[in-house]
């Protein structure tokens, strides 16, 4: 193991050797990636939202039994059943929780009170102040550049107001994969990175390596925002469903959502009216049409085409923009170290103050 570590707040808060998270990316954070980014340093985080609640707490035990080290849960606050996940965290021990929206204060405080470190992930500094005033340990701030569901404004823009806004630890995500950017984010004032799709891309990852190679062949000009899958900005590679999303009329488009809703519902357990209401959660004041609505609640299945069946030609593909700057499949601890040793050599070259 590297002999390189950086102490930040977040390695303090957390109890992790390194400033880096791996992020809860659905279909992809499973057991298995997460215990490798534990056992190398970093800050591993399970995707739960797409699993039921008993897969949810098999999946806590198998990361335990493959690793002592500190790991964390994504939740999606706005889930029907966010309060029983948040059980099973508290039940089996997990060390961090962490957000794709805003947690409620109550489940902030649920969580403290069992001394749960609750990290949630925002995207604009208003959020950030929000959950900080509601007890938020830390934050994961999320720039453009970030895969999935993204916002407009480039972290180097979005990272100061943040840091500058809030006395907890601030985690910079959107557009890291190396040394020089954890540096550079450092610089900034954060505590750390956080990095999904160079997680992703690595051969701890369950990704089909098909799906890894195209991500591998992916230049920066083939990763796309598309609102056309539910209705949200969602930062993804471009492929044969994006494009035939966005030449599609609306019955069309439809048609093939309900098509997948129905599959994700058999999968999931979940009657149509909850999958409505988790899609009409995701709206965020936003008007979708009923197609968006159905996409907006099963995406998960878009997701797992691909993620889980290699199918790219019936799934998206999540990305940030640096998957054309990715060129290799390092194991996590590969990864880790490599990253701390970029990190200590860009340091050194930094000019010394006179």
């Amino acid at each position: 193991m590297n002999g390189v570590t950086i102490a930040t707040s977040l390695t303090k808060l957390v109890g992790v050797r390194h400033p880096i998270v791996q992020t809860g990316m659905g279909w992809v954070a499973g057991p298995r990636l997460v215990s490798a980014t534990a056992n190398a340093g970093a800050l591993g985080i399970l995707a739960s939202a797409t699993m039921t609640p008993d897969q949810l707490r098999a999946a806590v035990r198998e990361v335990r039994s493959r690793t002592d080290a500190p790991f964390g849960v994504n939740l999606r606050a706005d889930a029907g059943d966010a309060a029983e996940r948040v059980r099973i965290i508290v039940e089996e021990g997990v060390r961090v929780a962490s957000f794709a929206l805003a947690p409620s204060r109550e489940l902030i405080a649920r969580l403290k009170d069992a001394g749960v470190i609750v990290i949630p992930s925002i995207g604009a500094r208003r959020h950030a102040e929000k959950v900080a005033a509601w007890g938020a340990d830390a934050v994961i701030v999320q720039g453009g550049e970030g895969g999935g569901h993204t916002g407009n404004v480039a972290t180097t823009v979005l990272l100061p107001q943040v840091v500058d806004a809030v006395d907890i630890p601030v985690v910079a995500a959107g557009g890291f994969f190396e040394g020089r950017g954890l540096v550079a984010a450092l610089a900034y004032g954060a505590a750390g990175v956080a990095m999904g799709t160079r997680f992703l891309l690595t051969s701890d990852s369950t990704v089909p390596r098909a799906v890894q190679d195209r991500y591998l062949q992916a230049s920066v000009q083939d990763v796309t925002v598309t609102t056309k899958v539910d209705g949200l900005p969602h930062r993804m590679l471009r492929s044969e469903l994006v494009d035939a999303l966005e030449r599609s009329g609306r019955t069309a488009a439809l048609l093939r959502a309900v098509r997948h809703a129905a599959s994700f519902r058999k999968l999931s357990g979940l009657s149509w009216a909850r999958m409505v209401r988790d899609g009409l959660a995701m709206k965020h004041g936003k008007e979708l049409t009923w197609s968006q609505v159905l996409l907006a609640a099963n995406t998960p299945m878009l997701l797992r085409a691909s993620m889980v069946d290699g199918r790219t030609d019936l799934g998206v593909m999540a990305s940030g923009q640096v998957a054309g700057l990715i060129e290799d499949l390092p194991s996590c601890a590969e990864l880790v170290e490599r990253i701390m040793a970029e990190a200590h050599t860009a340091l050194g070259r930094l000019p010394q103050a006179t």
